[in-house]
């Protein structure tokens, strides 16, 4: 986090998503690099990434997005101006016609959607594949994991024919979470194992998103090596969709203490934001997020406390952290990289207001683009 937004913490709104511009400029340098030096085309996934007022830098560095519903496409073609790559698990009947009208790609989840909606597609300006699914995936969580028995993601090879029809262009797989380019490695060998055949006949391979090039340590001089020997090796033309990578650190959550009590012996702090609400991924995936100028776990001497949110959920906790001086109400809690898959998975459960969006720009300045109140819980019900 950028020093002068630091000490700029208390002049902002509670709650309040602060996206940090310049770190997200730097994530989008080394993509664009990426994707230069392999020959590549790597696009924004709105749903690891969704904040369209940040789509004016993004479209400076990426030239298309991926979308999964027809608003995710609405919302590509409006801010990012251009047509969107789409995926649904099962496209709609009464949507799909608009869905290839805004799309310049779009893949099929099963060979039964295919054959469902082929003479729908056969002679529009958009290009087909279908998504396939390699039965090897190294993510832990199986929510996240879209290669686990049964999974409804993709066909397996023996569902698919030897020779792919006329007017299937494309293969598409997704089998990565927050991964390396090594966890890629072995993923491609699973792939070309069950599908190398099909591999040959297609123009374009859509390798999904879950790369973390923009984590520390990641190599990207090995992921560039993959990516250029196997659009060399298949002569196609290769696409990624990252989510977490574009966003990864490049924001806060910024919270406010309301309440701090004593629960049998565990001291309690209730905030103004929501674990269930607004960080669900935290309590989804789990993880414990950073807090800034906190210690990740109780430190023995250290002011200690279970932090809570303000929903009557019991399980909307996180907990425990350790402080160097006690906390009281009033105090902000800022924690760390809470840009990707939180703004895109907000409820207002309990009619909790959203956090409100903001911007602190290259000219380290704040904006604030966005706050919510009662319309927008109401909006959501009838």
């Amino acid at each position: 986090m950028q020093t002068t937004l630091v000490q700029h913490i208390h002049t902002i709104p509670s709650p309040c998503y602060v996206l940090e511009e310049a770190n997200l400029r730097r994530n989008l340098e080394l993509i664009d690099s990426v994707q230069k030096a392999a020959g590549v085309t790597i696009i924004l996934a709105l749903k690891g990434f969704s904040m369209f007022s940040a789509f004016p830098l993004v479209r400076e560095y990426l030239s298309g997005a991926t979308a999964s519903s027809l608003n995710e496409i609405k919302l590509v073609n409006e801010y990012m101006n251009v047509k969107a790559h789409a995926y649904i698990p099962a496209y709609r009947d009464d949507e799909f016609d608009e869905v290839v009208e805004r799309s310049s790609h779009l893949t099929f989840n099963s060979w039964s959607q295919w054959e469902r909606y082929k003479d729908r597609v056969a002679g529009k300006p958009v290009s087909c594949g279908i998504r396939v699914n390699p039965q090897y995936s190294e993510v832990a969580t199986d929510m996240y994991n879209p290669c686990v028995p049964g999974s409804r993601l993709g066909a397996t090879r023996d569902q698919l024919p030897d020779q792919l029809p006329e007017g299937l262009e494309g293969i598409h797989f997704h089998t990565l979470c927050e991964n390396d380019s090594f966890t890629l490695e072995r993923t491609l060998n699973a792939l070309e194992v069950r599908f190398g055949d099909l591999l040959h006949q297609v123009k374009w391979v859509n390798f999904g998103g879950g790369h973390l090039m923009t984590r520390e340590g990641y190599n990207t001089e090995h992921l560039i090596g993959l990516l250029t020997a196997f659009r060399e090796k298949y002569n196609v033309d290769v696409i990624l969709e990252p989510g977490s990578a574009i966003a990864w650190q490049t924001g806060v959550l910024v919270s406010t203490v309301l309440d701090v009590l004593d629960s049998q012996g565990i001291q309690v702090a209730i905030l103004d934001t929501s674990f269930a609400a607004h960080m669900p991924d935290t309590l989804e995936m789990p993880y414990k997020p950073r807090i800034l100028g906190a210690y990740q776990e109780p430190v023995a001497g250290k002011h200690t406390y279970r932090l809570g949110g303000m929903t009557c959920l019991a399980g909307d906790f996180m907990g425990d952290y350790s402080f160097d001086n006690p906390l009281q109400p009033g105090d902000v809690i800022v924690f760390d990289d809470m840009i990707h898959y939180t703004m895109v998975k907000t409820t207002t459960f309990n009619g909790v207001n959203l956090p409100s969006i903001g911007i602190w720009q290259e000219d380290e300045t704040f904006r604030l683009v966005r706050s919510y109140g009662y319309e927008s819980f109401k909006d959501r019900l009838s």
